[in-house]
């Protein structure tokens, strides 16, 4: 999870992902971002990201990416 929280602070400092619950929602992330994000985490965990998987539900806070992450390294 550390690893999550390094990369979404380089993406967007100064936010608090520990406690934010509406990435998405309140447009902290943007369709972009969500983009920049998607390809920092293929690399950093060895996972395929697809279209199919980029929803806003999976984007919403640290806890929910990092549950796509775990179900994605899972079915590797």
């Amino acid at each position: 999870m550390n690893e999550l929280l390094d990369i979404l602070k380089d993406l967007k400092p100064g936010v608090d992902f520990e406690n934010e619950k509406n990435l998405i929602d309140d447009r902290i992330l943007d369709s972009l971002d969500v983009m920049n994000l998607t390809v920092e985490l293929n690399d950093e965990f060895d996972i395929e990201i697809t279209p199919l998987d980029i929803l806003p539900e999976n984007f919403q806070s640290i806890e929910t990416i990092y549950q796509l992450i775990t179900r994605l390294q899972e079915d590797n």
